[in-house]
């Protein structure tokens, strides 16, 4: 076998309830993954800086420092590394502040193992993806804007900013499907991996993101059109704008 096939995923689990966190652990290994288990916040950080992980399964209520401020001290200094929230705050408000700080994916206590080990599986497959992509065009402009696909880094105008891998996954996503409607649930399903119809917001919360970022007038956007009942499209603005200007939704 070669070197690659031999290779482990390496799982940090943040979770500081034992028992929960013991059977999380013996499952992780029987899948074939690496695990180094943190029982608290503090602890997640040492870890986080002594070594690399492909992947972070984070509890929110934690001792030291709960997993919000984890998830934003990992965008900030990982951007592309994944991280699943799991936690028994069911909350709407805790499911959009996980996902604007930066979290993959979020599942609540009690789960199904099988299904969180879908969900673990698939968000793994998609950072190879997204790898794979980024390495055959690192690099993308629109406009006076520029993406840096593999660093996770953008230019519009004389602004830089970085990007979170899933605003950059979305931006790949829309790139590689450009002039062509893409509904939410198209995206929910390639860039979230959620097969369902009650995220919805989540999508429309990351476009206004990007317009944020990219347009001039985020209100009148030239790249990230909303399309009446279809969903979203993604466009240069030239002469696909004026064919498309009579289905654009007003924002």
């Amino acid at each position: 076998m070669t070197e690659q096939s031999n290779y482990r995923p390496h799982i940090l689990l943040v979770e500081d309830e034992d028992s929960l966190a013991i059977g999380l652990e013996f499952n992780f290994q029987e899948e074939g993954y690496a695990v180094t288990w943190a029982k608290d916040g503090r602890q997640a950080m040492d870890f986080l800086d002594a070594q690399q992980y492909d992947l972070v399964v984070l509890d929110i209520m934690l001792p030291h420092h709960d997993g919000f401020e984890i998830a934003a001290y990992i965008r900030e200094r990982w951007p592309q590394l994944p991280v699943l929230m799991l936690t028994a705050r069911t909350s709407a408000n805790d499911r959009v502040q996980g996902l604007e700080i930066g979290a993959d994916d979020y599942v609540t206590k009690p789960f199904h193992l099988p299904e969180l080990l879908l969900r673990i599986q698939n968000m793994l497959k998609r950072k190879q993806w997204y790898k794979s992509l980024a390495e055959q065009q690192p690099v993308y402009q629109f406009g006076p804007n520029e993406v840096n696909f593999r660093n996770l880094t953008a230019r519009a105008g004389d602004c830089e900013m970085k990007l979170t891998q899933r605003e950059a996954m979305l931006l790949k996503y829309m790139v590689e499907h450009k002039d062509t409607v893409v509904s939410r649930k198209d995206l929910l399903a390639h860039v979230w991996n959620i097969h369902t119809e009650v995220e919805t917001r989540t999508v429309d919360n990351f476009i206004a993101r990007l317009r944020k970022y990219f347009e001039v007038d985020p209100a009148n956007p030239r790249y990230f059109k909303s399309i009446r009942s279809a969903g979203y499209m993604f466009t240069h603005g030239d002469e696909s704008e004026k064919q498309n200007n009579s289905s654009a939704e007003p924002e």
